[in-house]
């Protein structure tokens, strides 16, 4: 039988395909900019039929109808990355949490240790050979959907085609559900960044050599770095995640990729958010390729990349160094993500430079401080951390005694607490 007539006969309604979850499954689910809206959607209206229904994710973007207080008791998420659409279900306890670095991510699926009985995930439409792709998401969701006894996927005619390890055979799916519609899209950056932005990414640009291979993680800070680097030359992307401004330094020649160790010539990334202008340049563009998590954030394969730069962010840090970046105090925010994987995999780069950035003061507090809040997560120890910036500059760390960690990192906060800081440090004969 051809793939096409295969094709043919697995296309199925939104309210078809879900018929095949059953009360006490665990489903994973796509996450991203790559939700399948439409499957998700039709579980919802069924969950009343259905009892402790698990959905496994990381971070998702759109509704979040599947975590409302009607869903007790029918559809129970746990999330490994708290996204802004589900925070406050799982601060008020409706929905769970596992704390797990992103390269392990997929690993739990794979290895059995959260058996998965059904995937949604969200692909392109069947290149000539029968062939979809992942897509905008492709590092977290492949493993997890090969490990599912069953497979529904949305097929969607707006989904870009992506290259590399990206692809699934219309035989390895059980459901299909042809949809057409644009995909959300996730400007970063907003667009303006603040003054404080601008400062902290010009110091982040000091720190990045000529031929450095980088990441960036989310937000307005990584995102207003790439605007500092149009004088550098031949720099490579080896991350996570990118987003639009990527694109305007790949045409001004400054991303290359000439120089990276490992894959040269390639951009290598597990996912992309974005706007329709980026889903448009990565499809069928060979300069891209996408991998899995779980070999994309590995730390061994991320040191094999010399002059390594990750750049990432942090809720508070202690004046040992400790940071913590899922959690204010005893209430979870976000989760670990790529940044432990990435500031030890940069550690253990020739020439790496693992970065933590973050303004000076939230809300009027100092975000560099004595202790950390009770409960507070410790994402990256006092033993792995290396550079610390902010708005006021850029404190190193590694190697470094706890006195003279205390002193750099007062040197870099807020003015107005430098006072109180040096007092707290003294009382404690950090300094």
């Amino acid at each position: 039988m051809s793939w096409t007539d295969l094709y043919k006969q697995k296309v199925v309604s939104p309210a078809e395909a879900v018929k095949a979850v059953k009360s006490g499954d665990r489903i994973f689910l796509t996450g991203n900019c790559s939700v399948p809206s439409k499957i998700l959607s039709a579980l919802v209206d069924r969950a009343p039929e259905l009892q402790d229904v698990e959905i496994n994710q990381a971070l998702t973007i759109g509704s979040a109808d599947y975590v409302s207080p009607e869903m007790e008791g029918h559809l129970q998420v746990n999330t490994m990355f708290i996204s802004h659409n589900i925070r406050k279900a799982v601060q008020e306890g409706r929905a769970d949490f596992t704390p797990v670095m992103l390269s392990e991510f997929p690993l739990l699926f794979k290895n059995k240790i959260l058996p998965v009985n059904v995937a949604f995930v969200h692909l392109s439409p069947p290149d000539p050979h029968g062939y979809c792709s992942f897509g905008v998401e492709v590092g977290l969701s492949k493993s997890a959907a090969e490990s599912a006894e069953i497979i529904i996927a949305e097929v969607n005619d707006q989904m870009p085609r992506t290259l590399g390890d990206s692809f699934i055979h219309v035989s390895a799916i059980d459901y299909i559900v042809p949809v057409n519609y644009p995909l959300p899209e996730l400007p970063m950056g907003g667009g303006n960044p603040s003054d404080t932005v601008k400062k902290i990414a010009g110091y982040i640009a000091e720190l990045i050599p000529d031929e450095a291979t980088m990441q960036m993680g989310i937000g307005a800070i990584p995102d207003a770095v790439l605007k500092h680097l149009y004088d550098k030359k031949d720099l490579g992307i080896h991350t996570e995640l990118f987003s639009d401004s990527v694109i305007d330094l790949v045409e001004a020649g400054v991303i290359t990729n000439a120089k990276k160790t490992l894959h040269p010539g390639k951009i290598i990334a597990g996912f992309i958010l974005g706007t329709k202008r980026l889903y448009d340049w990565v499809h069928n563009n060979p300069l891209i390729e996408f991998l899995r998590t779980e070999y994309i954030n590995d730390p061994f394969i991320i040191s094999r990349n010399d002059r390594m730069v990750a750049v990432n962010s942090a809720i508070e840090i202690d004046l040992t160094g400790q940071i913590c970046a899922d959690s204010i105090g005893t209430k979870l925010y976000s989760g670990v993500g790529g940044q432990l994987d990435f500031v030890y995999g940069a550690s253990r780069s020739k020439g790496g430079v693992p970065i933590i950035a973050l303004p000076s003061t939230a809300k009027d507090f100092s975000r560099i401080v004595l202790t950390l809040k009770v409960g507070a997560g410790v994402v990256t120890t006092r033993n792995h951390v290396h550079y610390v910036v902010t708005e006021y500059g850029i404190a190193s760390l590694y190697g470094k005694t706890i006195r003279e960690r205390a002193q750099a990192l007062i040197n870099v906060a807020h003015p107005k607490f430098r006072e109180e800081l040096t007092k707290e440090a003294k009382d404690l004969h950090y300094i």
